[in-house]
């Protein structure tokens, strides 16, 4: 049995709801769901009709933020030469790890670890095509996979919210640059 589509004025409050969660979570481990109604223009009722806990719309600003990252990764790769859907790609991931350690600072960690072991693998296949994509172009190290450049990026869970902005993007600058085949054009 399907569920039933939802109004259309229904899926832009639920849609308004979690762009505001995730602006919020952006900007705070703190979150409190009353500003997420209110910035989202929604009343309480509202929010916990759509969401009826804390946990079911950080979960759902998590799930939507992996797919957005996966689903990005072929778009990526069509509109541009490898190392630069590469490099956008990577620019993804730092905002997606900002949001990530918000909801998994805000998360029970039983709740967390749940949604983390089902995000890794489409996150994980996603890097791996932009990866051999520029393996094949000549780009890329051959000597690389996506596992250990998670790995390696995951570092970034450990910043400071106050560092953030200041490192993260430099740090993966520096990953892309280890990425790229020394006898290759940059």
């Amino acid at each position: 049995m399907s569920t039933p589509p939802r109004r259309p004025d229904a899926a832009r409050n639920r849609t308004r709801i979690v762009e505001a969660a995730r602006a919020a979570l952006a900007e705070s481990d703190h979150v409190h769901l009353n500003e997420i109604a209110r910035r989202a223009g929604v009343g309480q009722g509202t929010l916990y009709r759509h969401f009826p806990s804390r946990e079911a719309l950080l979960a759902e600003v998590y799930r939507r933020d992996v797919e957005e990252l996966v689903t990005a990764a072929p778009a990526l790769l069509t509109a541009h030469e490898p190392v630069e859907a590469l490099r956008r790609w990577l620019d993804r991931l730092v905002d997606y790890a900002e949001i990530k350690h918000g909801v998994l600072a805000a998360l029970e960690p039983a709740a967390w670890q749940d949604l983390v072991a089902h995000s890794r693998n489409p996150v994980e296949d996603a890097l791996g095509r932009l990866l051999d994509a520029g393996k094949a172009a000549g780009a890329l190290r051959t000597d690389v996979d996506a596992r250990g450049v998670l790995q390696l990026v995951a570092y970034l869970g450990r910043l400071d919210r106050d560092e953030w902005k200041s490192t993260a993007r430099p740090l993966m600058s520096v990953v892309l640059d280890g990425l790229r085949r020394r006898d290759a054009e940059r």
